[in-house]
């Protein structure tokens, strides 16, 4: 998959995204391209954790998850709440299927037994702070010592304005289909040591 150059706000990447279903790319191919775009951005090493909330940036991480396993690097799932979006739902379900461990991160907490860490919690669309679990895993991330991926941005960062307090602090970052603007604003710059873009094959819609 080759580098996008534009900078797209999230409603922009939004529209892009609707355009490309529209014009007959299906949301779980466009979800599987946005997993796959991730795990192949990655020198992987196991044990590997992919860390879930319930949007379809965990959507992404299932799809990687699955590909861990395919490759037989060790994986497990770990969800801060067991809540799908529908296409997140389709990933993890064939994640269950491949005998993928599931855990919750209520009854785990200590991420330091990994060697490899993906970031799902938040998406682009993230405003706020975050609070309860979705913090303490946040932290629990951090604080691991294990090479941190974020799928498209850091959890915990404003997709638009970059602004965050508790935020994920990655090894790398890789933003799909299009870089945001939260990733150059803020403190998106100060979340991330090295930031890449996986393009999923759509087309970039301006306001």
């Amino acid at each position: 998959m080759t580098e996008r150059t534009e900078i797209l706000s999230t409603a922009e990447m939004r529209m892009s995204e609707a355009a490309a279903m529209r014009s007959g790319v299906p949301s779980l191919e466009l979800m599987r391209r946005a997993g796959e775009g991730i795990f192949r951005s990655v020198e992987w090493n196991g044990p590997a954790a992919v860390v879930c909330g319930t949007g379809n940036n965990a959507g992404d991480g299932y799809v990687v998850a699955a590909m861990l396993q395919d490759t037989r690097i060790p994986c497990d799932l770990i969800l801060v709440e067991d809540r799908f979006s529908e296409d997140g739902r389709y990933y993890f379900d064939r994640c269950v299927k491949k005998g993928i461990p599931v855990k919750m991160f209520s009854e785990v907490r200590d991420l330091r037994a990994y060697a490899s860490i993906l970031d799902c919690i938040f998406g682009t669309g993230f405003r706020g702070e975050a609070e309860g679990l979705f913090k303490a895993a946040i932290e629990a991330i951090n604080e691991s010592g294990a090479f941190v991926v974020s799928a498209d941005i850091n959890s915990g960062i404003n997709g638009d304005t970059g602004e965050g307090t508790v935020f994920v602090r990655s090894d790398i970052t890789i933003s799909v289909g299009f870089t945001k603007t939260g990733h150059v604003s803020g403190k998106g710059p100060e979340s991330y040591k090295k930031l890449i873009n996986a393009d999923i094959g759509i087309e970039p819609i301006h306001l």
